[in-house]
């Protein structure tokens, strides 16, 4: 199949950590490597964000990137872009007419009104668009009310992207009951989950350096959703941990940063300061010896659409506990790769980290647990092959039984890879 990815800010290419860049990035980019690996032809167009970017760059053998001109070739923030998707559509379509795509399968929903305006203006038969939104515009407005940067009528216009696309592919449960609750059919849904690279994250391998105290780790852009805060407050009830906080700017800007001010003030005013850790963006090359220098990771966002970092943290044979919101539902075994709890409560969350913590055993039998996991379940070639499932079936092209049948236990096109 000759596949199109439609994803408008997030780009292959991105340097993770950065307040757009994060697991749509790494998603659209392990998604097209593995479809490409699986012989597939995969182009993801991406919004040109700098005038000295080629047209085209090759990204991995079968995938190329192509940067689309629409707005200006600079840095503009996600929620500033729609006035650009009309021309990013027509540019779509532009490429389109040419290198005419089997399949586009767009990400985030800006992508969606771009892609469905570049389908829509091919001559012959039309060219089935799917859709990942990665997330909703009714979870953020409902989480951050007057703090939602979303455009007027996103929640508008992706009830509409819902009812318009040959299928949603939904990246867990959870979002299938938000998207009913948004009046979206979901008949058209596929639960197809985000995956883990379980090459790169694996429990073996250098460690990053630590003092003797335990180590929390947490992991995420740097924005108040991630609820960094929940955890500091934790970090009182857990005597001697640290708390390691990767994600955000490179550490030589943090000074710079008004979330990394917030917390470091409010590790201050809790008196915490001396065990909190702020490392800044780190390379992805250097994440697993992170994730494997912890004791637990920490997961505790006001909601969370996905949320890759467990399933990295599991692919490394770490405990989790993470709030029990979003794509955590799924990924998360509760009591047996680690633990759920409720949101935005310090308490229970070092209820749960300190249990751990007395317990040698239950980590290494919890970080066995979320190996076994994320390799039977999560691995990206699972997820290609489920996605494929799905372009297959509004192509009306059957995957050969046999292949049907592998992919069965841990994915199908009309419910979840849980």
């Amino acid at each position: 199949m000759r596949i199109s990815l439609v994803s408008e800010h997030a780009s292959p290419l991105a340097v993770l950590g950065e307040v757009d860049a994060g697991g749509q990035n790494v998603h659209v980019a392990s998604l097209a490597a593995a479809l490409a690996a699986r012989g597939h032809e995969v182009t993801v167009h991406t919004r040109r964000d700098d005038p000295a970017l080629p047209a085209t760059v090759p990204f991995a053998a079968g995938v190329t990137v192509h940067h689309v001109d629409a707005g200006p070739p600079a840095s503009v923030p996600k929620d500033e872009l729609l006035p650009f998707m009309t021309t990013f559509g027509d540019e779509l379509a532009a490429y389109w007419r040419a290198e005419r795509p089997d399949v586009v399968h767009a990400h985030f929903w800006m992508s969606g009104l771009a892609a469905l305006g570049g389908a829509r203006h091919l001559d012959g038969p039309a060219v089935p668009v799917l859709q990942t939104f990665h997330a909703l515009g009714s979870v953020k407005q409902r989480h951050q009310g007057v703090g939602d940067t979303s455009p007027p009528g996103r929640v508008a216009a992706e009830r509409r992207i819902g009812r318009s696309v040959q299928r949603i592919v939904a990246t867990c449960t959870d979002e299938v009951r938000e998207l009913r609750a948004m009046g979206v059919p979901t008949d058209r849904v596929r639960v197809v989950p985000c995956g883990v690279d379980v090459a790169l994250f694996t429990p073996d391998g250098p460690v990053e350096a630590r003092v003797g105290r335990p180590r929390l780790l947490q992991v995420g852009r740097l924005v108040p959703r991630k609820g960094a805060d929940v955890a500091l407050r934790a970090l009182r009830s857990i005597p001697d941990a640290e708390l390691v906080l990767a994600g955000g700017p490179p550490f030589e800007r943090l000074a710079a940063e008004p979330e990394a001010q917030r917390l470091l003030s409010l590790a201050r005013s809790l008196g915490v300061a001396d065990r909190l850790v702020l490392l800044g963006g780190v390379e992805r090359a250097q994440m697993p010896a992170l994730f494997r220098s912890a004791d637990v990771i920490v997961c505790p966002p006001r909601y969370e659409p996905f949320g890759i970092v467990p399933l990295e943290a599991m692919a490394c044979a770490r405990p989790v506990v993470a709030g029990a919101v979003g794509g955590h539902l799924d990924t998360v075994a509760d009591g047996r790769t680690g633990y759920l709890v409720a949101p935005e409560d310090p308490a229970a969350l070092a209820r749960a980290v300190t249990s751990l913590l007395e317990s040698p055993s239950a980590r290494a039998e919890f970080g066995a647990a979320g190996r076994r996991r994320a390799e039977s379940r999560y691995g990206w070639d699972r997820v290609a092959a489920a996605t494929e499932v799905v372009y297959r079936e509004v192509l009306r092209r059957p995957l050969p039984p046999s292949t049907v049948r592998r992919l069965r236990p841990a994915a199908t096109p009309t419910g979840a890879a849980r």
